[in-house]
């Protein structure tokens, strides 16, 4: 079983951020599938990549990995956008 992501669709949630910066939930998902180099943020001291996505867009994306009540764990995508090349 792959990673789990939670996406939040109400105004305000990581998917309406991520489509300000021109993304969809799938192409910030398949960006962990490639990724590129691991870091931190510096503005935030979060995890980061950077990752390609199934369109072949470099991508810088912000996270972090949470815990539910189950004991599963997700990312939780905070920010993400297209890097230049």
């Amino acid at each position: 079983m792959g990673r789990m992501f939670l996406w939040l669709d109400d105004p305000g949630g990581n998917v309406e951020h991520i489509a300000e910066h021109g993304l969809a939930p799938d192409e910030v998902e398949s960006a962990f599938d490639d990724t590129v180099i691991e870091t931190t943020s510096r503005s935030t001291g979060r995890p980061a990549i950077f990752g390609r996505t199934c369109n072949g867009d470099t991508i810088f994306v912000v996270y972090d990995v949470e815990t539910d009540t189950g004991g599963n764990e997700f990312v939780y995508v905070h920010t993400a956008y297209i890097t230049e090349d």
